[in-house]
């Protein structure tokens, strides 16, 4: 059996939600304003060329990341990055302006609280994180590559995370995002793991697949490997 979802990276995470350690095959259409998912699968954006690419296609199974009772596919932001998620659902327009200017608002807004991690067992610590995401795929969404070695069957996820001390780097680095090399930086950390604790001083939203949901201090996230059959364009 196949489900077919027309939509953007939320609608594909509510629909994909249900198929999750099914033996249904999930397509996608897209139609959003990011297309992350669809973007990192190479999924035409045009709808003709969407479904004649998904007939064409081939099946395989996918990694899903759970952070404490919810899925994910694409990403999981919890810091300045998941607050620009909060700020951009409030502009009437979609697009990459939109985001690109939530993105400058919160920049310059956001207060960081510190985060105390376990990572796989091991722990580490973030003064005054600024971005904070953990990566299933390679991007948040029109071609802004978090993750871009981001492999969907690797069996991990991948944590990118940035202190708000650096940030005069990450505005004059932002342009590495289109050009797939800002996880390059020496002030980025990059970390693949399995399983993930996060203790944070406050509550606030975290952002999961371009939606918010609501979560307490205590953060917990983890890899489902092999967990959803999608079809992929050859």
């Amino acid at each position: 059996d196949t489900v077919l979802v027309v939509g953007g990276d939320g609608m594909v995470n509510t629909i994909g939600s249900e198929l999750v350690n099914t033996d249904v095959r999930l397509g996608v259409v897209p139609a959003g304003s990011g297309n992350g998912f669809a973007r990192h699968f190479g999924i035409p954006l045009h709808p003709a060329g969407a479904a004649r690419a998904l007939l064409e296609g081939y099946t395989a199974p996918i990694d899903v990341g759970k952070v404490n009772d919810r899925l994910f596919f694409v990403t999981c932001s919890m810091a300045c990055d998941g607050a620009i998620v909060e700020t951009f659902e409030k502009y009437p327009f979609r697009g990459i302006v939109p985001y690109v200017l939530a993105g400058a608002q919160q920049l310059i807004e956001y207060k960081a609280q510190p985060f105390h991690i376990e990572i796989d067992g091991e722990p580490l610590d973030f003064k005054h994180p600024l971005i904070f995401t953990v990566a299933n795929l390679s991007q948040f969404g029109s071609d802004v590559l978090v993750a871009p070695d981001a492999k969907a069957d690797s069996g991990d996820l991948e944590l990118v995370a940035i202190e708000k001390k650096d940030l005069p780097l990450v505005v004059s680095q932002i342009h590495r995002f289109i050009e797939k090399t800002f996880h390059q930086h020496p002030l980025v950390t990059n970390r693949h793991f399995k399983t993930m604790i996060v203790q944070r001083e406050n509550a606030s939203p975290i952002q999961i697949d371009g939606e918010l949901m609501k979560a307490d201090t205590n953060v917990h996230i983890e890899v489902l490997p092999s967990a959803l059959n999608v079809i992929i364009p050859n």
